[in-house]
């Protein structure tokens, strides 16, 4: 039926959290998020383009993954750092596993993340994000703006599925904390 399937149920939504489904976005967020379009304005130097489309990054990816559909990644730990590799531009994020965060200083374009293990989930925390993608999503636009702190939770469910969870916690964007799910599935060798 083409719908995701996530912990063996078919679903509809990305959204688990409110649990309508909804975004629970401020009147005046939801404005700023619909009246954007980043093909917008001036594109007369290689610097207006869009990020997505130099290349640099993908839009609406890390640190959260909204591109579900051809998502490819492979995640390698060391002892130090948990690199998690996508096919889709061949990003490749290296976040240190860490107690906290670095001090301020030049933003990266995936923010200031940190891992660390709650059992047998991989926790990445992400603050400071990168102002210039802020408008995130395809379909559906979400607002991740610079102060922002995004959690995502990889926790493998069975040999062939991934579960990737997101929280993305912002006051001046949205009333409450709002959870996102999908499963990644590993490719078969077959």
């Amino acid at each position: 039926d083409g719908l995701p399937l996530v912990r063996g149920e078919r679903r509809s939504r990305l959204i688990v959290l409110p649990a309508n489904g909804k975004l629970p976005i401020s009147p005046e967020a939801k404005k700023i998020a619909a009246g954007v379009d980043i093909m917008d304005g001036a594109k007369d130097d290689y610097e207006q383009r869009p990020s997505g489309e130099r290349c640099l990054v993908l839009s609406g990816n890390p640190p959260v993954h909204a591109l579900i559909s051809y998502n490819r990644l492979r995640i390698v730990q060391t002892p130090a750092h948990v690199v998690i590799h996508n096919e889709n531009g061949d990003e490749a994020r290296i976040i240190p596993f860490a107690a906290g965060h670095k001090a301020p200083g030049p933003r990266s374009w995936y923010g200031d993340s940190i891992a660390r293990w709650d059992g047998d989930t991989l926790v990445i925390e992400t603050v400071r994000q990168n102002p210039n993608n802020r408008i995130r999503g395809l379909m559906t636009k979400f607002i991740v703006n610079e102060d922002a702190k995004v959690t995502e939770r990889f926790t493998r469910l069975s040999k062939s599925e991934l579960l990737y969870q997101f929280t993305i916690e912002d006051p001046k964007v949205y009333t409450a904390p709002w959870l996102g799910e999908f499963s990644f599935f590993a490719a078969s060798t077959g």
